[in-house]
């Protein structure tokens, strides 16, 4: 491996991984320039696996051995060595796993080349935090979805909170951004899909009775934390859902619900 001492922080290679702390800054930075942040060695395997390709690499030197059998296959990589406190002051926090990875975003396919061959896949709308995006696509994995669609505001599930959380899984799940509602819900029927939207309603079906009804294809759309889904969502769906709860409890956190959905309209 390439390995380069950090003993100055001002080095253009790092800007990568400067103060990744400030998640408005990266949200705005990570997409335009193309890039995100894998940590660890296991999530860094994962994403090379994937096909992902590493642009720099960070860590700290008692790491250096688990992670070069990880970039043989990328030689030229630059590979950054620093001590414990070097890391913490220039990425803003302690990186308790040692390795960071700088990998060069892959461009996200189209929408219907992911749904050709789906039968269940879920879309989230404006779901903002990170951590939820990255627990439901492990989910995802773990339950047997078929691909992630998820909105324009919606959080990246590449950022490197989503990853950690997601344990790697955001690699191997199929996923892309939608275009508007309109188009969405047109693309969805005419791939046989019903749309099936998680959400209070006086007119919702409890979901083991929609799971009984056995559609072929299932879209299943749930929303962000605060307000739930839109009424573009709402008024593009087939079936509203909801998730029958007991002591008064309105409702579930979205990952929650999602893992619980997943699992009742599982592929049998």
């Amino acid at each position: 491996m390439r390995l380069i001492p950090v003993d100055r922080l001002d080095l253009p290679q790092l800007a990568s991984f400067a103060k990744l702390t400030d998640v408005n800054l990266r949200r705005v930075q990570e997409p335009k320039a193309g890039m995100y942040v894998a940590e660890g060695s296991k999530v860094i395997a994962r994403a090379i696996e994937a096909g992902h390709i590493p642009q720099a690499v960070l860590l700290e030197e008692k790491w250096v051995e688990q992670v070069e059998p990880i970039l043989a296959g990328h030689p030229d990589v630059e590979v950054f060595v620093g001590t414990a406190a070097v890391l913490e002051e220039l990425t803003g926090y302690a990186v308790h796993r040692g390795a960071l990875a700088a990998m060069i975003r892959p461009q996200l396919p189209p929408v219907i080349d992911l749904l050709k061959d789906a039968s269940r896949v879920i879309i989230l709308e404006d779901i903002v935090d990170h951590t939820n995006v990255g627990a439901i696509f492990r989910s995802v994995a773990a339950l047997g979805a078929d691909a992630v669609l998820i909105t324009q505001r919606c959080a990246d599930p590449l950022y490197r909170r989503s990853v950690k959380v997601s344990m790697g899984t955001v690699f191997q799940v199929p996923w892309t951004r939608l275009g508007e509602w309109s188009e969405t819900t047109e693309q969805l029927h005419a791939e046989g899909f019903h749309i099936a939207a998680l959400a209070l309603s006086d007119y919702s079906v409890d979901l083991d009775q929609f799971a009984a009804q056995q559609h072929e294809k299932i879209a299943f759309v749930v929303g962000t934390e605060g307000d739930g889904l839109s009424r573009r969502a709402l008024g593009s769906a087939d079936t509203i859902v909801t998730i029958p709860m007991r002591a008064g409890v309105d409702s579930l956190n979205v990952a929650a619900a999602s893992a619980v959905a997943l699992w009742e309209l599982r592929k049998r």
